[in-house]
């Protein structure tokens, strides 16, 4: 089948021997998010592979329990990409929060979907998962990193988790982000170097004005030494996506603890907890979506981004919130099985709507699967049936691109996207269509040195 072929070559070739990167060119380290969802379709071929994978990641781990968005890896150049770690210098600024000091990493973090990630890579194969202790020995690194996110960054102070800048939510250029943006002054354009547009056209990337913001507030967080005490930073954003993210791997923690003897209640509870801020602090019903707040201008920010669709996959969300996602879904903001047949990452309506631009329209595969994943579980079964259909297409017809434009599928980004790969072959094998060829491929994949 050609879309296993594919995705399996994609990730054969984007494997360092210790984990995976997004994207050879634009890409090289190893990323946070990426790396849980390039688990969860490497499960499939090697289940060793997908341990290892989220082990390396964990590894990286900072003592106050973060997980960084970026663990560099040393042997790349240091101009291959920016912020190189020479930028970040997480050994020495982030000492105090407990850097490690064998590692380079970034000082920021994104989206916890590794609890789902390590749950699904262990139920692929359970018998061999407990062999290996691999639950035993992730399970304390994930419980902090559970505790860091509640209860570090709940900078609001209403029980759900803030961002801090715009590449932690992962969307990292949505229209949502442009107003708390305008307040920060950026970078001066001489002071730094843009390695993305070495790979990527700038039509498609984010503007200068933007990127010179984000280097300015990634500089201002790591010189007070990454520290997330005191007034909030000039950038500090409720998110539905993080906080979706969070009560889901919440659930999947709770379900990890009691597999390895630990008391499954405190991950529910908090579960239980997160999801009740969410509904009160981000729903906006005339909206019928779940909206970003900005903790510094002090209201919920009227941009309709995928993130607000996110809360689809949290369990126990109540059923007239979801009912009314699913309704926003396929409305007219984000067409989905009427004008377009992947979700956009932004309105399709909005004044900033573009379908090339990063995270400003496109469609984005992991927000397509996680969609998929929460339309399945409110009992949406013949949406995510189409919609899986359509990420599969528009996997292989892509060339597993980054991204494509809703309305026609083409392919932007950079090409041979990992994640895009990984979940693609997870939808393929989730939905009983990968057969016998999988087997080949998962031999094939074993006899590959590690």
């Amino acid at each position: 089948m050609r879309l296993l072929r594919g995705a399996r070559r994609v990730l054969l070739e984007n494997w360092t021997g210790t984990s995976t990167v997004p994207s050879r060119g634009l890409y090289p380290h190893q990323w946070s998010w990426d790396s849980a969802f390039i688990a969860i379709g490497l499960r499939h071929l090697s289940v060793r592979r997908a341990q290892r994978e989220l082990e390396t990641l964990l590894s990286a781990q900072w003592g106050d329990g973060r997980i960084p968005h970026i663990v560099f890896n040393p042997a790349v150049p240091l101009d291959a990409y920016f912020p190189s770690p020479d930028f970040w210098r997480s050994s020495s600024a982030g000492a105090a929060a407990g850097a490690p000091s064998a590692v380079e990493t970034s000082g920021i973090v994104q989206p916890p979907v590794h609890a789902l990630a390590c749950r699904l890579v262990h139920l692929a194969d359970p018998r061999a998962s407990a062999r290996r202790g691999f639950l035993d020995r992730l399970y304390p690194r994930l419980a902090a990193w559970h505790h860091y996110l509640a209860e570090c960054r709940d900078l609001g102070g209403h029980g759900l988790v803030s961002v801090v800048h715009p590449w932690e939510p992962g969307m990292d250029n949505s229209p949502c982000w442009d107003a708390p943006l305008a307040r920060v002054e950026p970078a001066p354009p001489g002071t730094f170097r843009r390695a993305d547009l070495d790979h990527g056209a700038a039509t498609d990337r984010p503007t200068d004005l933007d990127y010179g913001r984000y280097v300015r507030l990634a500089a201002d967080y790591r010189d007070r030494g990454y520290r997330d005490d005191g007034p909030p930073p000039a950038f500090a954003v409720e998110d539905p996506g993080v906080n979706a993210l969070l009560i889901a791997s919440e659930h999947a923690l709770a379900d990890i603890a009691a597999a390895v003897g630990a008391d499954p209640a405190p991950h529910l509870a908090r579960a239980r907890r997160l999801t009740a801020a969410l509904v009160e602090r981000l729903w906006d019903p005339a909206a019928g979506l779940f909206l970003c707040r900005d903790l510094r201008g002090g209201g919920l920010i009227p941009e309709f981004s995928a993130a607000g669709l996110l809360p689809l996959i949290v369990p126990g969300l109540p059923d007239e919130i979801a009912a009314a996602l699913v309704r926003t879904a396929s409305g007219d903001h984000f067409g989905l099985g009427t004008s377009v047949r992947l979700v956009p990452s932004y309105d399709l309506l909005g004044a900033a709507f573009d379908p090339s631009r990063y995270w400003r329209g496109p469609a984005w595969f992991n927000v397509n699967w996680l969609v998929e994943r929460g339309l399945r579980l409110h009992g949406a079964v013949d949406r995510a049936d189409a919609l899986r259909s359509a990420a599969l297409d528009a996997a292989v017809s892509s060339g597993f691109a980054e991204y494509v434009d809703p309305y026609t599928g083409e392919a932007r980004g950079t090409r041979d996207f990992a994640w895009t790969a990984a979940l693609a072959l997870d939808l393929l094998v989730t939905s009983g269509g990968a057969g016998t060829e999988l087997v080949t491929a998962e031999r094939e994949m074993a006899a590959e040195p590690e």
